[in-house]
């Protein structure tokens, strides 16, 4: 069994070190390897490993990154897969370039993003200290059906992980019920107060009781689904929060200042990236790092400095022209997209990148949720649209139902192009991509103006 533990790490790291040669990612492949040499091999590298799981529908890769400078800044040694290989295979390959020939993990602690239908598998063979669950909404239909089926592959991979603590959403009446399927501690976490002033008209994925099937009733609603909910039928409700921001003292374009609750003392923060969905990030963030044992101070002061994931918020200042970067997958996503922008004052200009990739989800139906038309009603603020990416049309379709007006809109198919006009404006830039848009994207921004590729 040694021998092929050694065998299956020598030829990862191989296979990684010759795809990184030709210029490519290799956080996939090199995993496939190692597994098809030794199918256990992912047990026998993170043996002794403890190891933190952040899993659920929206913002893994930024609450990973928080929980990353968190743990940086309390000198704990740890290994992260920041490249946002999240499946059993890229897990696996992440494992093995950080292990030693014969298999034996470098670090003490392992910090791992995982997909959602792929967290069941993982879990059997990691020592989990903590699993962080985001929230649960729909998305990409055709790979993981409808929420109550990505509940129950979170639940499976649950039940894998005995001796973990669980960091739940208190606001998410879908990934808070976890907690009553489960014997696991659970420290819940959520937000006490609105976030918006105003939000834009979206479609609940669970609007009924989880028990009962009769609709809540919210006291106040985040985004979604999240909020303070109850049903007034069988007194199912919002569980107090253990972690919570209290206040949310200022949110604007670059950052958010809130202030924290746990165990009655008050923690200020600033995180340094905006946008109401980061707020919960950094919520759940600070509920790991009391589960780690972390210092609460620490753990808030690494809000303002962690480094956003590639695509998420990223932010690129190109020859005096400021881009930035916002990944989405799904309805609520793109809705929560759409709070952040519809508070902008100043005139922008808007890029949607759509593509029906596997990674994608192939049913691009969902953009028809999502409220373009408060976008379109911003007026002279929305200075301009563009559209790209393998169902360019599909979107420019879209807009144009929305009644934004032909001569905002312009469809370049090319992403080179795209680039140039993008760093052509004299106005701030935000581009909205899929998936695989936003890797081709950054890949063409990486290669003709020197920025970091999405690995690094």
């Amino acid at each position: 069994m040694k021998i092929r533990v050694l065998f299956s790490v020598l030829a990862c790291k191989l296979s990684r070190f010759a795809i990184r040669l030709l210029g490519r990612g290799g956080t996939d492949f090199p995993g496939r390897v190692a597994l098809k040499l030794c199918p256990d091999v992912l047990g026998h590298l993170a043996k002794n490993v403890t190891t933190v799981i952040v899993t659920g529908t929206n913002g893994k890769t930024t609450t990973s990154r928080m929980i990353e400078q968190a743990l940086a800044d309390s000198g704990i040694s740890y290994f992260a897969n920041k490249s946002g290989a999240n499946l059993l295979s890229g897990v696996t390959a992440e494992f093995a370039m950080h292990s030693s020939m014969t298999g034996k993990c470098k670090y003490d602690y392992a910090l791992i993003e995982a997909d959602e239908a792929a967290f069941k598998f993982i879990s059997r063979y990691v020592n989990v200290k903590a699993v962080v669950v985001t929230n649960v909404f729909r998305d990409q239909l055709d790979r993981y059906g409808e929420v109550t089926h990505t509940l129950d592959n979170i639940r499976l991979g649950i039940a894998n992980c005995p001796n973990a603590v669980l960091c739940l959403n208190a606001d998410d009446s879908l990934s808070g019920s976890l907690a009553e399927v489960v014997d696991n501690p659970v420290v819940f976490y959520g937000v006490d107060t609105p976030i918006y002033k105003n939000r834009v008209e979206e479609l609940s994925d669970a609007p009924y009781c989880i028990r009962c099937k009769h609709a809540y009733v919210y006291d106040y609603v985040t985004y979604g689904h999240l909020g303070g909910y109850r049903c007034p039928h069988c007194g199912n409700r919002r569980p107090d929060p253990a972690v919570s921001v209290r206040e949310v003292v200022e949110s604007n374009a670059e950052r958010s200042r809130i202030v924290f609750s746990v165990d009655g003392a008050d923690y200020p923060a600033a995180v340094n990236l905006p946008g109401g969905y980061n707020i919960y990030n950094a919520c759940a963030a600070m509920a790991c790092g009391q589960v780690l044992g972390l210092d609460l101070v620490v753990v808030a002061g690494s809000l303002s400095e962690f480094a956003c994931g590639f695509g998420r918020m990223e932010k690129f200042d190109i020859g005096g022209a400021s881009l930035r970067m916002i990944l989405i997958k799904n309805p609520a996503g793109c809705n929560q997209v759409l709070n952040f922008l519809t508070d902008i004052t100043e005139p922008f200009v808007f890029a949607v990148c759509l593509n029906d990739r596997a990674q994608d989800g192939k049913d691009v139906s969902w953009i028809w949720d999502v409220d373009f038309e408060r976008l379109v009603n911003m007026g002279d603020v929305l200075d301009k649209v563009l559209v790209s990416g393998v169902r360019a049309d599909d979107m420019a379709l879209r807009f144009r139902y929305a009644g934004l007006p032909m001569d905002k809109l312009e469809v370049i198919r090319d992403y080179g192009a795209l680039t140039k006009v993008c760093i052509a404006q004299d106005k701030p830039v935000y581009i909205m991509p899929t998936y695989t848009a936003m890797l081709d994207l950054r890949t063409t921004i990486s290669k003709q103006y020197g920025f970091k590729a999405f690995w690094e």
